[in-house]
C-alpha cells in the first residue's frame, strides 16, 4: 500500500485549517475529513497518483474501489463528498488547476428514515437505571436530559455546570460549528440532574485534584473524574436499551430523533423543533414529519373498524 506523497499531506493541512478557521467546523468533522482525504490519499499512492495531481479517471477509479470494498454506500458518498469540498478549495486556492471530480457521478444513499422509540419504550428506557449509586444518578440524568433536549451526544459530553439555568428551565448548547442555543428542559430532566449535583453524585465521582478546568467544568464525569466521553455515554445509551428489552440498537440519535417525533405528535410547530435542534435548515428538520405520519397511519389503520375494510 501506498503512502500519501508529501505535497499530499501540506494541501490536506492547510484545507483543514480552512476548514476550521474560516468554515467554523467541529474538531471532529474536521478529523473525519482527515481520515477520508489521507486514506484516498494511500490509496491513490498506490496507482501512482496523488491527491494534488488525481485524474478524473483516477478519482473515478478510487470511488469504484470503495464501493467494491463492501463499505456502506454513506461512507462511499461521505468520502467523495470530503474530496470534492477539498478540490473545490484547492483550485480556488491554485493548487490544482481544474477540479477532478466535476464529473464524478454521486453515489446513492437509501433515504433513511429515523425510528424513533414508542411512549412506551421511552418510559421503559428511562425507568432502566436503578440504584443510588453516584454512576447510576449520572446515567438517569443523562438519559432524561438527551430525550428532554435533543441534544447531540457531543453537545451533552460537551455540557459545563455554567452552561445550565436551572432557575428558568434553560440549557445553553453548542452544536456544530461551536454554534450556540438556548433550549428549554423539562421538569423531570431537571429533576434528574438536580438529583445527580445536588446529591453530592457528581461530587462523589470528582477527583482529589482535577487534571483540567475541562473535566472540574463538565456536568458529566465518568468515575474517575473525567469529562464523559462520547464513547462512554453511548456504552451508557446502550446498556439502558438492552435493560429496557428494546430490542434493537440503542444509540444516543435514537433519543434525539424520539424528542423531535415525539415533540411534533403532540402538536409542536416544526420551526421551533428546528430551533431545538439545531438543523441549518427546515428541511433536515422535516425528516420527522415522515415519521410522525407513518406513525399516524400504522395507529389509524390498526385502530379504525374501516381502515382496512
Amino acid at each position: 500500500m501506498g503512502r500519501p506523497a508529501g505535497g499530499d499531506e501540506g494541501a490536506v493541512e492547510v484545507f483543514l485549517t480552512w476548514l476550521r478557521v474560516e468554515r467554523g467546523r467541529a474538531a471532529n468533522t474536521v478529523s473525519s475529513y482527515r481520515r477520508d482525504l489521507l486514506r484516498a490519499g494511500e490509496l491513490l499512492a498506490g496507482r501512482g497518483e496523488s491527491l494534488v495531481g488525481a485524474t478524473p479517471g483516477g478519482l473515478s477509479a478510487l470511488v469504484a474501489q470503495f464501493q467494491s470494498s463492501g463499505e456502506a454506500a454513506a461512507t462511499t458518498a461521505r468520502r467523495l463528498a470530503a474530496l470534492r469540498m477539498f478540490y473545490a478549495h484547492a483550485v480556488a486556492e491554485g493548487t490544482v488547476p481544474a477540479d477532478p471530480t466535476l464529473h464524478l457521478e454521486g453515489v446513492r444513499v437509501a433515504a433513511g428514515v429515523p425510528r424513533p422509540l414508542s411512549m412506551e419504550e421511552t418510559e421503559r428506557l428511562l425507568a432502566s437505571v436503578a440504584g443510588d449509586e453516584p454512576t447510576a444518578e449520572r446515567d438517569r440524568a443523562l438519559l432524561e436530559f438527551l430525550y428532554a433536549t435533543g441534544a447531540r451526544i457531543s453537545e451533552a459530553c460537551g455540557l459545563d455546570l455554567d452552561d445550565l439555568d436551572r432557575a428558568n428551565s434553560l440549557v445553553r448548547l453548542f452544536g456544530k460549528g461551536s454554534k450556540e442555543r438556548i433550549v428549554p428542559v423539562g421538569r423531570t430532566a431537571l429533576a434528574a440532574i438536580g438529583e445527580y449535583i445536588d446529591s453530592g453524585a457528581r461530587e462523589a465521582l470528582s477527583p482529589q485534584q482535577w487534571r483540567s478546568r475541562e473535566d472540574r467544568a463538565a456536568v458529566f464525569l465518568t468515575n474517575r473524574g473525567r469529562r464523559l466521553s462520547r464513547q462512554k455515554a453511548w456504552d451508557i445509551v446502550r446498556s439502558a436499551g438492552d435493560r429496557a428489552g428494546i430490542g434493537r440498537e440503542m444509540s444516543p440519535h435514537v433519543l434525539r430523533h424520539t424528542c423531535a417525533t415525539h415533540m411534533l405528535e403532540h402538536g409542536a410547530d416544526l420551526r421551533i423543533v428546528q430551533e431545538m435542534l439545531g438543523h441549518a435548515t427546515i428541511s433536515t428538520t422535516q425528516v420527522y414529519t415522515k415519521v410522525s405520519q407513518e406513525r399516524l397511519l400504522a395507529v389509524y389503520r390498526g385502530a379504525h373498524p374501516r381502515a382496512t375494510a
